[in-house]
């Protein structure tokens, strides 16, 4: 597990940021789903500060917090319907894979005092190695690496880093077995 978590809340200047993006997703990401339109949205996606290799795809259904948190290499996916909460970097190597309706998630809130909207929100960055495949509807939690050549199940929840070459499934989740690497 990452050790990088941090207390705050969300600045205004992020906020800004944000309605920004949302406006901008609304009109130019969103509405060019196919293919033919991968080019474009990248290219809107480094506007606002993403990190992402050409041969990388972002699926226009994916909803995405922060572009300015996001890294991909080459050959890396966030699939149809993904969300990725991505208020702390979310990193996928290359050929990372994250398949339709999953969830990557890198915020939440401190258990050890009240929350209130304003406050108690703690954040760690999520990281998919080379090869790594996150199935569908799975959920990533906060902080988590997921390792080289791994796959997460179908629905799967993961709240640890998962070993390189493994595969994990249930809730929480489980090492299945090992690929043959």
């Amino acid at each position: 597990m990452n050790e990088t978590i941090k207390a705050g809340y969300v600045p205004v200047s992020v906020k800004i940021r944000r309605a920004a993006w949302n406006v901008a997703c609304a009109l130019l990401f969103r509405p060019f789903p196919t293919k033919l339109f991968r080019r474009w949205r990248l290219l809107l996606l480094r506007l606002f500060g993403a990190n992402i290799h050409p041969s990388a795809d972002v699926y226009s259904s994916c909803r995405l917090w922060a572009p300015w948190n996001l890294r991909m290499g080459p050959g890396s996916c966030l699939g149809p319907d993904t969300i990725c909460y991505n208020q702390a970097m979310v990193c996928l190597e290359e050929d990372a894979c994250v398949s339709q309706y999953a969830y990557i998630c890198t915020a939440g809130h401190t258990t050890d005092a009240v929350n209130s909207a304003d406050s108690g929100l703690i954040i760690a960055p999520v990281t998919l190695h080379r090869g790594a495949w996150v199935g569908t509807r799975a959920f990533i939690g906060m902080g988590a690496e997921i390792g080289e050549n791994a796959i997460v199940g179908a629905t799967a929840s993961v709240y640890k880093d998962v070993p390189a070459n493994a595969i994990v499934g249930g809730n929480p989740s489980k090492i299945i077995r090992y690929r043959n690497a």
